[in-house]
């Protein structure tokens, strides 16, 4: 399909959460810019095609953005938004990350029929597929059985409501924009699970050499958001990280200063390295390779080493 229109046109997934951030991105748009018409042209991707296996042993990185980096380069689409924790850390050449709007909560949530974790009986069935949260409930809560679940926002949510499940972790950030605020039983706070890295923010990505469309999307860009994002990407990459990798990372301002926190484990759970750093917010990147750096020489090397060995 081919741009039709003479406004920008935007990329999006297909699903309910995508389809929200889309418009919301096309509204403030087009308010913030009086005469600027957005379209929205939807692609499918790669992740979206396979739904009867966990994203962990699809391997490789960019499962939901690939088709995106496609469509932007031979000119389908002008701009595109994600979900910055689906962003793989390193972009292919001739596309840069031109805006990060305000950060949603990015905490992770329970969605159960009442119980709390602490209060979910021996053998109680809790769906999610992310190697990051499943490391982190087998750790806090061993006697918890950690089943796959994969599938949009609504599916998910289908199949707890139908019995395949006592509980299910979804994104807090997702479950509010499609206003399932009130499914929610339990806020996990960091203590309990460290969200991934991005988590709760958008990603506007857009060709390099195209500075009208980098300005233009610069009305949605928040610095705060965008620097605390940029440290938390530069820990992704400093350990390689991907959805084949427990890795979990929340940054946040205070003063001038940026404090992130991070943590990798190894895939039982038994595991945990984990380490804090803070240092200064003009320098966000360097932030993140710090505390890398630092994890590696607490253990994390051992931990990628034996996921590289045996595979997730």
């Amino acid at each position: 399909m081919s741009k039709t229109g003479s406004g920008p046109t935007l990329g999006t997934r297909g699903s309910a959460l995508a389809l929200w951030q889309a418009n919301w991105t096309q509204s403030e748009l087009e308010r913030r810019i009086p005469g600027l018409h957005v379209e929205i042209l939807p692609i499918k991707t790669t992740g979206d095609r396979i739904q009867d296996v966990p994203l962990s042993k699809v391997g490789g990185k960019g499962l939901f953005t690939k088709e995106f980096d496609e469509a932007l380069l031979d000119g389908r689409i002008d701009f595109a938004v994600h979900s910055l924790k689906d962003l793989p850390f390193a972009l292919p050449e001739g596309t840069v990350l031109a805006a990060v709007p305000e950060r949603e909560d990015p905490r992770d949530a329970l969605v159960s029929r009442g119980m709390r974790l602490e209060d979910m009986p021996q053998g109680a069935r809790l769906g999610t597929s992310s190697l990051r949260r499943q490391a982190q409930l087998r750790r806090r809560f061993p006697g918890l059985e950690i089943l796959p679940l994969r599938g949009n926002v609504n599916t998910r949510i289908g199949k707890l409501d139908s019995g395949e499940f006592e509980g299910i972790i979804l994104a807090a950030a997702g479950l509010i924009r499609l206003g399932y605020q009130e499914r929610i039983t339990e806020y996990l706070e960091r203590d309990v699970m460290m969200s991934a890295v991005g988590q709760g923010a958008l990603a506007l990505v857009c060709r390099s050499l195209d500075t009208a469309m980098q300005e233009t999307l610069q009305v949605l860009d928040d610095p705060d958001t965008h620097d605390v994002i940029v440290a938390e990407r530069a820990l992704m990459a400093s350990l390689e990280g991907s959805c084949q990798v427990p890795i979990a990372g929340y940054a946040h301002i205070d003063g001038n200063e940026i404090v992130l926190e991070g943590l990798i484990a190894s895939l039982d759970g038994a595991e945990v390295i984990a380490d804090t750093v803070r240092g200064d917010r003009f320098d966000p990147s360097e932030i993140g390779e710090e505390l890398g750096q630092r994890l590696r020489a607490s253990g994390a090397e051992s931990v990628l080493e034996e996921i590289r060995r045996h595979g997730t």
